[in-house]
């Protein structure tokens, strides 16, 4: 499998969503955040978008939210239990595994994705996580956790032009949690988790 070639097109794919404005209709909404859906055209489930102002420069937002072994994602996002690097392509792209805590009083069992990731930076910069799911030799399913599969997702953190202690926060989910979920349990979680995802993440860059 070409990695590179894969996270390249699924950068285009979520600069595509960012750039798309009709289609989405609210399903959350809170003072941090506000969580936009539209059915996926990758999968028979939602793409949900998220949309927030942190407090904090970009660097320090994304400081927060890169994707690495060992980062501060960890300590401050309640969705990922542990992140695992199964292998380094290049500088900006890597394969790599999530794991999740079960969810929605264990409804949702622990899972795990495989995902090739590309860091961009864009020209007005902007600093952005792109990833989906990808197969690795060196990463089969493993017993104890359901595997889930990442559609193209992640996260853009937008300077706000005049007020450089800002940042706005764009993210994308897009997941097949895999098993035999009610589509019910699916629909009600994702819309709160994000809104937890943007609390979370705001509650971190101000304690660095």
């Amino acid at each position: 499998m070409d990695y590179r070639d894969t996270a390249e097109r699924v950068a285009h794919s979520l600069l595509g969503y960012t750039e798309e404005p009709s289609g989405w209709k609210t399903c959350k909404k809170t003072d941090a955040v506000t969580v936009y859906w539209r059915p996926s055209a990758e999968f028979p489930g939602n793409l949900y978008k998220g949309d927030g102002i942190i407090n904090g420069t970009p660097q320090k937002v994304w400081e927060c939210l890169k994707p690495v072994p060992d980062g501060l994602r960890v300590k401050w996002d309640d969705n990922v239990k542990k992140f695992e690097l199964i292998e380094m392509i290049n500088e900006n792209v890597s394969v790599c595994r999530t794991v999740t805590p079960s969810a929605a009083m264990g409804i949702i069992a622990p899972r795990d994705f495989v995902d090739v990731v590309l860091i961009k930076q864009y020209e007005d910069g902007t600093i952005a996580s792109n990833a989906t799911h990808v197969e690795h030799p060196d990463c089969p399913p493993q017993p104890g956790y359901v595997r889930g599969f990442n559609h193209p997702c992640g996260c853009f953190c937008v300077p706000i032009c005049g007020e450089p202690g800002k940042t706005q926060v764009l993210s994308f989910f897009q997941t097949d949690l895999g098993g035999l979920l009610p589509r019910s349990v699916v629909d009600s979680f994702f819309p709160s988790s994000m809104t937890q995802f943007y609390s979370n993440l705001a509650k971190a860059v101000k304690s660095l």
